[in-house]
């Protein structure tokens, strides 16, 4: 089992990385193959809704199939990664943007699975945290080493690395990871899970799961990389270590939010705060868009500290669920915050478009963007403070 972890926690870096490299080749993309902010926003959002909209399947093929059949779809992710090296326009990287998604699906579920199966509820967060914040390595690649690995060797010679290593990855899967035993599933468990969706508090997580990651992965995915050239003139180095940092702070918030509710003894409280203090940076970068490089950089680690609360809250909605349904219980929190980045991330997009058509200077459609994450975020949070806190 530890053999299949590694590569599972492999698989999840490379997942890390594929929603994240867009924002360094922004400017590459556009110049070499016409692929503006706004296709790549719509790309970025299609990875991330093709990436949700598969986690229902993935739920009941880790309840029946098990995590290495379900996990060896990483195969997928290769095929994207080879589109993508020979994209001649926008429409070929969204496609191939599509089949990372697809492909990237079951990476971190299949881990979330035998943690939930495995291990005991009150270590869940912890292990979520650690893996999380291990593969947030993929973050830093998607930064500074993916711009200087552009530059030296060019974005397609890049995307051919990156699929065998894909490939590589998904061998690993087939050949370490190992099921644990099924777990005796009642009858009528389908009914179950649905009456469960029906309760209260989880009725009451469900906007803040769907809000609480769009704004980093929108962020951190695609608009720190447009944002940060245009409004300051950085070039493509310089914005790989811009958002170098802002993946540091990622791995430091996942490593902080994983053991908190056990040192505090609140899950409620600390996504509670963590999501506020996020809904701040976020209306920051809205109110003072220009304000300085170091101002600009300073809110975009917070966002990303801030906003990497996502192994607590998926802990949280999955202390509502039972054994039997961990599979079909963590993805479908998944699909709930991976849904809701793509669909914001796209909106982003639209609201991007329509605020660039006049603006009085270069900042103001990302300032836009930002007020939309800020708001999404802050009517997350008015829903969840009347969910029902739950350690176990």
């Amino acid at each position: 089992m530890r053999a299949g972890l590694v590569a599972l926690t492999v698989a999840y870096v490379l997942s890390q990385f594929y929603r994240a490299f867009l924002a360094v080749l922004a400017p590459v993309l556009e110049a070499e193959i016409g692929a503006t902010a706004e296709h790549l926003a719509f790309a970025s959002g299609v990875w991330l809704a093709t990436f949700a909209g598969l986690q229902l399947p993935v739920g009941y093929a880790l309840d029946y199939l098990g995590p290495r059949r379900t996990a060896g779809g990483l195969l997928v992710a290769a095929l994207g990664a080879a589109v993508f090296a020979l994209a001649q326009g926008p429409g070929a990287v969204t496609f191939a943007m599509a089949l990372m998604g697809a492909g990237c699906a079951p990476a971190l579920m299949a881990s979330l699975y035998i943690f939930a199966r495995v291990y005991p509820p009150a270590v869940f967060a912890s292990l979520s945290g650690l893996l999380i914040g291990v593969s947030s390595a993929g973050n830093v690649l998607a930064a500074t080493p993916m711009a200087w690995s552009a530059e030296v060797f060019g974005w397609r010679a890049c995307m051919w690395g990156l699929a065998a290593l894909t490939l590589l990855a998904t061998v690993a899967i087939v050949a370490f990871v190992r099921d644990p035993p099924r777990a005796t599933v009642p009858p009528g468990d389908g009914a179950g899970f649905l009456a469960l969706l029906r309760k209260p508090s989880v009725l009451l997580l469900m906007p803040l799961t769907f809000a609480h990651y769009a704004p980093v992965a929108g962020v951190r995915g695609l608009w720190v990389g447009p944002y940060l050239a245009a409004v300051f003139d950085l070039d493509a180095v310089a914005l790989g270590n811009a958002t170098l940092a802002m993946g540091i702070a990622m791995i430091l918030g996942s490593f902080a939010y994983g053991p908190l509710d056990r040192l505090l003894g609140t899950r409620k409280g600390i996504l509670l705060g963590g999501n506020l203090a996020l809904a701040g940076a976020l209306l920051g970068l809205w109110a003072w868009p220009a304000a300085g490089l170091g101002v600009a950089v300073a809110l975009l680690c917070a966002i990303g500290f801030f906003g990497s609360s996502y192994p607590l809250m998926i802990a949280h909605g999955r202390s509502f669920f039972p054994h039997h349904l961990a599979g079909r219980g963590v993805t479908f929190l998944n699909l709930l915050a991976m849904g809701g980045a793509g669909i914001a991330q796209i909106a982003s997009g639209r609201l991007y478009a329509g605020a660039a058509t006049e603006p009085v200077d270069a900042a103001d459609p990302y300032a836009t963007v930002f007020l939309f994450f800020g708001v999404l975020v802050l009517a997350g949070c008015a829903a969840y403070v009347f969910t029902r806190d739950r350690l176990d």
